[in-house]
């Protein structure tokens, strides 16, 4: 298409989001909840089209040469497709947002004030790699009273337009518009300088990926972004962590899946347990090809550990990779994370219970743990169904975004006849 062609085709979609949005908003729960489960079905029935797309996918991406941890993001197995199906149907079981009305209270004028949740409108969701973001989104979308624009990385292109057949497969079967989700068809940038500008047509955006997109929606964007940063996680152990615990989560926390964004990416280690445990945590990461990079007293625990750099504290590695630091204090290590982290996800591992106290005050984090792995910072696993991403923002939505954070409230008034003064 020539950029002329992409702006007429953009200001299409964005009419039919908008249209779309107006029924969206006003379906029964039940005939969302019908569209979410024919989607369920429609993507079970059609798991080996999904995989063969998928595969295409991969392929191009490995020719490309493109690196170990967005082939990761972007390869769909069988576990995955069972988890998508899994997501659809939790949604469509978690109770309505929309129309639940809050706070009512009488005035002395004899007024109720009130709120009621509502649907934010039309969403646009940028993403790379993940296909199963294009389920995730559209789900979330829909069940919020939403219209979806979905705008998927080039290299996940086969895989999403399969699974966007599925939705809109359940979007009929449900009566609901087939334009309440529309997965744009053609892999140009120049899409996504639309549809970031389209204030008419779309109420917010939502950015999932590298940070270089984030920073160039941020950037060019003229409708609101949620944003979605780095996840520089961090897994500090105490010297009153239960020891077998502590290696279970530090483990579990680099090692379940590296190219993830709740995935620990520095290791933070109490002076008082650090000669005891560094030993058995870095047989465990080199036996597994971690590469470690630690400070000085780490390094002089682990000689075959690199030296971290200043460069390295705040990286979002996505890769076999640690930073390890051994830290005097519960003060220092919460200071290491509020300097070098990305807001996203940490944990603490102890069995003081003011220490984990203090912890959770004092991190400013939109996921914050004790005594388990960051890996569990994920709207699935928070009985979410799913989610649109996690957001590092402090206004509207923090951390895993499911139906509450794409809905917003308006103020209700009901009187009686009353007259103001």
């Amino acid at each position: 298409m020539s950029t002329a062609e992409i702006k007429q085709y953009m200001q299409s979609v964005g009419q039919q989001a908008r249209a779309a949005s107006r029924l969206v908003a006003k379906a029964e729960t039940i005939a969302k909840n019908r569209a979410l489960t024919a989607m369920a079905d429609a993507i079970r029935r059609n798991e080996q089209i999904l995989l063969t797309a998928n595969d295409k996918d991969v392929k191009n991406a490995r020719s490309k040469g493109l690196d170990i941890a967005m082939i990761d993001r972007l390869t769909l197995s069988q576990k995955g497709i069972t988890n998508m199906i899994e997501g659809l149907l939790q949604i469509a079981a978690l109770d309505d947002p929309i129309g639940e009305i809050s706070g009512m209270s009488y005035r002395p004028s004899g007024i109720q004030v009130g709120k009621m949740r509502v649907p934010l409108g039309v969403i646009g969701i940028i993403y790379e790699a993940r296909p199963n973001v294009t389920a995730d989104a559209a789900a979330l979308c829909l069940k919020a009273g939403n219209a979806a624009i979905l705008r998927g990385g080039s290299e996940a292109s086969h895989s999403n337009q399969a699974i966007a057949a599925c939705v809109r497969e359940g979007l009929t079967a449900a009566g609901l518009p087939e334009t309440a989700v529309q997965v744009i068809e053609t892999t140009d940038r120049t899409a996504v300088g639309e549809l970031i500008t389209m204030q008419n047509y779309i109420d917010v955006i939502v950015p999932r990926g590298g940070k270089s997109l984030i920073e160039r929606i941020s950037n060019e964007a003229r409708v609101p972004v949620i944003k979605h940063l780095d996840g520089v996680c961090h897994v500090y152990i105490d010297d009153q962590a239960d020891f077998d615990k502590a290696v279970r989560i530090a483990d579990n926390a680099k090692t379940q899946r590296y190219g993830t964004c709740n995935t620990m990416e520095t290791l933070l280690i109490n002076s008082g347990i650090a000669q005891r445990i560094m030993p058995v945590l870095g047989k465990i990461y080199m036996e597994k090809g971690v590469e470690l990079r630690g400070d000085e007293d780490a390094r002089a625990i682990i000689a075959q550990m690199n030296p971290a750099t200043e460069e390295d504290w705040p990286t979002e590695y996505l890769a076999p990779i640690l930073n390890i630091r051994i830290v005097e204090d519960l003060d220092q290590a919460i200071d290491h994370i509020n300097h070098y982290g990305s807001q996203h996800t940490d944990a603490i591992v102890t069995e003081n219970y003011s220490r984990a106290r203090r912890f959770l005050r004092e991190v400013d984090s939109s996921s914050v743990m004790v005594n388990t792995t960051t890996r569990f910072a994920d709207g699935f696993e928070y009985g979410l169904g799913a989610e649109i991403g996690i957001s590092t923002d402090k206004i509207h939505a923090r951390g895993p975004v499911g139906l509450e954070g794409l809905t917003s409230q308006k103020y209700i008034v009901l009187g009686d006849g009353q007259i103001r003064q």
